[in-house]
Order: C-alpha cells, then sequence, then structure tokens
C-alpha cells in the first residue's frame, strides 16, 4: 500500500484503470458495429400523405401572450441589455466593430446578394486586373513629376481692380472638370448605373405611345419607369409645356451590369451596319452616351420573345448613359472597350 501512494497521481489513475478493464479472450473478435444488420430503407414510402389527419381551426390551441407572461418566474431582460450593434464605424482599429452587412442584427443589414453576374463576375476576376496592368506607367527613382495643367486662369496687374480676386474659370465653360489621375488598385473604373430614357413626342396625340414605351422599358430593365413632361414648349413641334412625353428609369449594381451584358453579347451583334458608339461621346467626367433606334429594341431577348404583344410601330428607341466611376472620357473608354463596347471615329480625350 506504501508502494501505491508514492506512485504519483497520474500513475494511479492508470492502474486503477488497467485493474478494471476485464481481461479479453485470445483470438479475433468483431466489432459490434460489423454485427450488426443495417436498417431496413423502404425506396417507396409506406405512409400516405392523405392519411394525415386535417388541421382546422378548432384544433388549433390558442395562446394568450399575457398569460403566458404572468405565468414566468423569471421577466425577460430588458432593451437596454440586449446587444445593440454600434451606429458609427470609428475605424479598424477601434475595440469595438460593427458586424458585417450580412449579419441580420446590423444596422446596415442587406439581404442578398441573390445572383451574381456573369460580366460581373468576368471584370473582378480578369478585367479589373487587365485594366490595372494596361495603364501602369513605370517612372524610375528621382524622375521629376509633371508639371499640373492650369485649370484656373489668373488675373492680369493691367488694373487696380483685378488685385487680390479669386481665379477665373476654365476658357469655354464654367465647369471645372475633375482631374484625372493613374489607374491604380483604388481607382479601377467600373460601372455605377445606367440610365434609360424613352422620348416619344407622338405621345401628345396617342397616349399609347407612353404605355407601349413603360411596357418595353420595364420589360428590359426590370424596374417600373417613370413618366418624364415637357418643360418648355416649342409651337414648331406642336410641343406644350407639361405634357407627357416619355420615360425613364435608372438601374444600378448588378442589373446594370446584366443590362451591359445582354446589349453587348444579344443586342449589339444583330444591328446591320453598326459601327459602334461615336468616339466624341462623354461629358468629360466619365459617362458614356449613345442612342438605340426602334429597330434596334426589337433586339432585346424580352421584347422579341414577346414581339407580337407591342405594336411594331410604338415600340420606341431610347437613349442610354453608363455612368461609371472613371474621372474622365479616356477611362471610361478604355472600360467599355474592356466590357466589349465597341468604338468608332476619332476618340477625343
Amino acid at each position: 500500500m506504501a508502494t501505491l501512494r508514492e506512485v504519483p497521481r497520474v500513475g494511479r489513475r492508470l492502474l486503477g484503470s488497467v485493474s478494471q478493464l476485464k481481461p479479453c479472450t485470445p483470438g479475433i473478435q468483431r466489432c459490434a458495429s460489423t454485427e450488426s444488420t443495417p436498417p431496413v430503407v423502404p425506396d417507396i414510402e409506406l405512409d400516405s400523405g392523405l392519411a394525415s389527419p386535417i388541421v382546422t381551426r378548432e384544433g388549433i390551441k390558442v395562446v394568450d401572450p399575457r398569460k403566458r407572461a404572468s405565468r414566468r418566474n423569471f421577466e425577460l431582460p430588458h432593451e437596454r441589455y440586449r446587444y445593440h450593434a454600434p451606429k458609427y464605424y470609428r475605424g479598424p482599429l477601434h475595440p469595438v466593430q460593427p458586424p458585417p452587412s450580412s449579419d441580420p442584427i446590423a444596422r446596415d443589414f442587406a439581404p442578398g446578394p441573390f445572383n451574381l453576374p456573369r460580366l460581373k463576375q468576368t471584370y473582378q476576376s480578369t478585367i479589373a486586373s487587365d485594366i490595372m496592368t494596361m495603364m501602369y506607367q513605370h517612372t524610375p527613382p528621382g524622375t521629376p513629376d509633371k508639371p499640373e495643367r492650369i485649370r484656373l486662369r489668373e488675373w492680369d496687374d493691367s488694373s487696380p481692380y483685378m488685385k487680390n480676386r479669386p481665379k477665373r474659370g476654365p476658357r469655354g465653360a464654367d465647369v471645372l472638370f475633375p482631374m484625372e489621375k493613374n489607374i491604380t488598385w483604388q481607382n479601377i473604373p467600373e460601372i455605377r448605373a445606367v440610365h434609360i430614357a424613352v422620348y416619344t413626342p407622338a405621345a401628345r396625340k396617342n397616349f399609347d405611345h407612353i404605355i407601349v414605351g413603360r411596357a418595353v422599358l420595364q420589360s428590359i430593365t426590370g424596374v417600373r419607369p417613370k413618366t418624364t413632361f415637357t418643360k418648355t414648349s416649342v409651337s414648331q413641334w406642336g410641343i406644350v409645356k407639361g405634357d407627357k412625353s416619355g420615360v425613364k428609369c435608372s438601374i444600378y449594381g448588378n442589373q446594370a451590369y446584366e443590362f451591359v451584358d445582354k446589349a453587348v453579347n444579344l443586342v449589339f451583334p444583330k444591328i446591320k451596319e453598326w459601327k459602334g458608339i461615336e468616339g466624341t461621346t462623354g461629358d468629360s467626367t466619365g459617362n458614356i452616351q449613345f442612342g438605340l433606334g426602334s429597330q434596334d429594341m426589337q433586339h432585346f431577348p424580352e421584347v422579341e420573345a414577346a414581339y407580337n404583344m407591342y405594336p411594331s410601330k410604338m415600340i420606341p428607341g431610347c437613349r442610354i448613359v453608363l455612368e461609371t466611376t472613371a474621372k474622365s472620357d479616356r477611362h471610361a473608354r478604355i472600360l467599355c472597350k474592356a466590357l466589349g463596347i465597341p468604338f468608332h471615329g476619332k476618340l477625343v480625350d
């Protein structure tokens, strides 16, 4: 007994467990799991669904929430004891971090995404890296920076009234366009939204033009368009201020990528003798505009599949604006070319 006490506690436990084990008979023994027969699973359910009892309103047990709350021995925790997501994001190093937007308790919770367009996957996996690689410009260390382009004009000192005055705007327009920066991994251009508008001046005499334009625009975009009204009167064209003149809509995110993918792969190849978008298009802020005729609108799969539903002479054309995150028309055209949109003519920066 004394020798057993001298053994450490771990050793005593091992000795006690070994002494409790029963000696096994020599020979090969099969496990119990191998000897048991597997359960028989029938291919066809024997019980019919029609044999289940029918639930009626009388058979439902009515529960009174007030009585159930009064029978509780312990009260539920107050609202102040529950977890609330932080209202503001105070940086990645802050000890309190908000939950991701995919968490239902997040303040900016947004369910989804429910779909991922093919063009967006191609952009994220291939196009974005290709654009960054093609636009890379190597500058050796020690190279002096290029002088910035003079955007605001200064006043001369020919008159005392011109001293201490703010600089003048650019020549030819009062709009100061954003500066074009080199494309890096932080500012790779991408599609932000697609704006589509339909103008039908014949709707003043026949309101059916508005109905057909709304149906066509809603079928190809998937959103409900808004009706537009004329802002000024033109007597030569018979246009009166306040009349309904067309419809318009805007699509964002995945819907915008799906629309561009559909236009590039299904609509543009079917347009006969189409050279592409003119190289002079753009608003100098990274947005590309182009138009489609009434015959071109028939190539959309939603219109082509139900072509008999629309009066052929009432199908309108539309003007499309691709809103991108680029700061110049040159970068916007680079993005459009990578997506498969062709250009023709002289390209204006």
